[in-house]
């Protein structure tokens, strides 16, 4: 278990050396992220008195939106030169029908567990138990969408379902020690289950729900350090892109050491990787 550790912790270095490289390539992807929130709250105001067209509208906007994230950080992945504005428009469209399958597959049972929680008195507690485990085993479905060759969304969810159950240790353990404060605080329990079941409710291609966790760590942690609400409100606001970006990012690489390599393998090329 010990060795397990040692080897997770050296993926993670060199994730984290690639990702701090990609950022520097890829700096364009939190402007343009910053400009898509603009553009979601936009499409919410259009499509608010809409009724249900408007749903679908801003279904497609998401979609679309996060399509387009999707796509940068892949370039900011594997290209070798710096991303331009032009990236950013040519981005739309990536990944659109990908977002749109797997989001669609998940609303109809959902929409039916929420409609037959309502008359359950215990339906709440059974509601966060499935929407925490849509967010373990769905959790590397944006990663799986970009890196990984299917067909249809139950092959992404084939996908992600296999890679959680394989490297399950190695996925969430940095995710686990960013939100420490969080599960140290006096309801950080609570807290936790409220926030899995944001995220999980989308398998984490819901533009706002990419936002949340980098903001919900962010808080964490500056109460964690004592700073003030006043001053950490404005700290969130500003840092929350680049970190979500960040994270997109750090995701990528450690899902690409990751995938079609088990522990004995990777612990087996390690041996011949010279030191850099």
């Amino acid at each position: 278990m010990a060795s397990q550790f040692i080897d997770a912790f050296e993926l993670y270095r060199k994730a984290l050396r690639k990702t701090w490289q990609s950022l520097l390539r890829g700096w364009i992807t939190i402007v343009a992220v910053i400009g898509f929130v603009f553009l979601l709250m936009l499409a919410q105001q259009i499509a608010s008195p809409l009724g249900m067209a408007g749903g679908f509208l801003l279904g497609a906007v998401n979609a679309l939106l996060v399509g387009a994230t999707l796509s940068l950080v892949e370039q900011s992945i594997s290209y070798a030169r710096i991303l331009t504005i032009k990236d950013v428009f040519d981005s739309f469209g990536h990944y659109f029908w990908d977002v749109i399958g797997v989001g669609f597959v998940l609303w109809i049972p959902l929409m039916a567990l929420d409609i037959g929680m309502q008359a359950n008195p215990n339906g709440i507690f059974f509601s966060y138990a499935v929407m925490l485990l849509i967010f373990i085993l769905l959790n590397p479905a944006p990663e799986v969408i970009y890196q990984v060759r299917h067909d249809s969304p139950l092959d992404v969810f084939k996908s992600a379902y296999e890679f959680v159950l394989e490297n399950w240790i190695e996925w969430f353990l940095p995710i686990g020690l960013l939100l420490l404060p969080l599960l140290a605080a006096p309801d950080g329990l609570k807290s936790f289950f409220l926030l899995s079941r944001r995220v999980g409710r989308g398998a984490g291609l819901d533009f706002f729900q990419i936002l949340m966790l980098p903001f919900t760590i962010l808080g964490s942690w500056f109460a964690y350090l004592g700073i003030g609400p006043e001053t950490s409100r404005y700290l969130i606001l500003i840092l929350t892109p680049a970190l979500a970006v960040a994270i997109l990012l750090f995701r990528g690489h450690l899902f690409a050491s990751l995938v079609g390599s088990s522990r004995r393998q990777r612990r087996f090329a390690a041996r011949f990787d010279e030191p850099k």
